[in-house]
């Protein structure tokens, strides 16, 4: 199944400049299958290696940095005669073996004339536990869930992938009913690799099957991986996040955890989920104006959880209600949709906030910050667009600033002096900005 970042992998292998590449991402979102298939593809061998558990590996890092020794010993282990330029050298679970992770900057300084590239599932709650890093010896690439493009290639669309991402407004909204189903069908199967393909090729019933077995995956590497005395609150918070969105107010709340709940009890439970990628955190800007670091409050925030598929499954969402149906849209006061937005903003990396006033009458849904501007964007789970949070920040209180927003919804698009306006559907709209 084709990931756009592959895109990324090609300029990696052929930069004159090319460092050891680091590809992070939550596990089970597909790093390690789309790191093979590129070196099937691009590269004359493939020397896979799992540092997971693996006392072998460990023993040809514990020695000496000496990149030939090392590469020696690699390609014994490997059976794969590790040659430059023409060998992709794997490494998966990189962070399960520190002096591999550390090797990565002798490779770059020593050796720069082999390929490698290493992933790693939970590289930032290693890093956070001590683990050192070879700042400025590698590029990062980060791999999330299949986004709705890739969605649409997976199932056979490219077609429809190729008029969604022309300028051709007129193609595009002739086609509305379509693209309205095949993201009801999105909505269900979200981005998790192993949903998707269970999607084509056996349908939806085996879909939740895949996401409930995902859940209970991630629940174990709680219990494996987290201290044991913080594994209560990361359950608690995880469980929580599906009713924290469902308020009207979706700023995360600690008395929704237990009554009197505090920061300080929670904080950790909270940056534990953030490093192992399962959940993104959307601080709160006082004002639109870049940077918008400068204006941001870390204390208040949202909470979203990395697939909108893996959401329906813990909320026992009913197939039928998300496929056939606009519920899916509205449900939950549009929290799936504003979920749905987030998670095909993400693999963007601009950085992304939410505003809202002291008194909670004006609230953005999400504020990105483009090389060029600062984009309020709204979040409408229907055709009734009706709302005066955008309007009022934009065209009222701040005129000064020259804002254009962004909402998406689902009526066709139109594009105002104050605001654009595109369908559901064509979120990839963010990219052009």
């Amino acid at each position: 199944m084709k990931r756009l970042l592959y895109n990324d992998l090609l300029k990696w292998k052929l930069s004159k400049n090319r460092k050891p590449l680091i590809l992070n991402g939550a596990r089970q979102v597909g790093k390690t299958y789309l790191l093979k298939n590129f070196g099937k593809n691009e590269y004359g061998n493939v020397a896979y290696i799992s540092c997971d558990s693996n006392d072998k590996v460990a023993a040809i890092f514990n020695g000496d940095f000496d990149v030939q020794r090392i590469i020696l010993e690699l390609s014994a282990y490997s059976k794969i005669d590790i040659k430059p330029e023409t060998t992709l050298i794997v490494l998966d679970e990189i962070q399960e073996c520190n002096r591999a992770l550390n090797s990565l900057k002798y490779f770059c300084e020593d050796a720069p004339q082999y390929h490698i590239a290493v992933a790693g599932s939970l590289l930032g709650l290693s890093l956070h536990s001590g683990a050192s890093f070879p700042v400025g010896k590698v590029e990062t690439l980060n791999l999330y869930p299949f986004s709705f493009d890739e969605f649409l290639l997976a199932t056979g669309n490219e077609i429809l992938y190729n008029v969604l991402n022309s300028e051709n407004k007129k193609s595009i909204e002739g086609l509305h009913d379509t693209c309205v189903d095949l993201l009801r069908k999105y909505y269900f199967v979200g981005g998790m690799p192993a949903a998707v393909k269970a999607f084509v090729e056996e349908g939806p019933n085996e879909v939740r099957k895949i996401q409930k077995q995902i859940l209970s995956d991630y629940q174990h590497d709680f219990s494996k991986h987290a201290p044991s005395s913080e594994v209560p609150r990361i359950n608690k918070v995880w469980e929580s996040i599906p009713g924290q969105l469902a308020k009207e107010n979706k700023k995360f709340a600690y008395s929704q955890l237990k009554k009197g709940g505090r920061a300080s009890e929670f904080e950790m439970a909270i940056e534990w989920l953030v490093d192992a990628g399962l959940v993104y955190k959307v601080n709160r800007v006082t004002t639109l104006q870049k940077p918008l670091k400068f204006y941001e409050e870390s204390s208040v925030f949202k909470l979203f959880m990395l697939d909108i598929g893996l959401m329906h499954a813990m909320t026992d969402s009913s197939i039928i209600d998300i496929i056939s149906g606009d519920s899916c849209f509205k449900e939950f006061k549009g929290a799936y949709t504003e979920l749905f937005i987030f998670s095909q903003m993400m693999p963007y990396g601009m950085p992304i906030y939410y505003h809202s006033s002291n008194d909670s009458k004006v609230e953005i849904d999400f504020v990105v910050q483009t090389p060029h501007r600062v984009v309020p964007v709204e979040v409408k789970a229907e055709e009734n667009v009706k709302s005066k949070s955008l309007r009022t920040y934009v065209v009222d209180q701040h005129p000064d600033l020259h804002l254009k927003g962004l909402r998406f919804s689902m009526k066709p698009y139109i594009d105002q002096d104050w605001m654009e306006n595109y369908p559901l559907y064509m979120v990839n709209a963010i990219r052009r900005m």
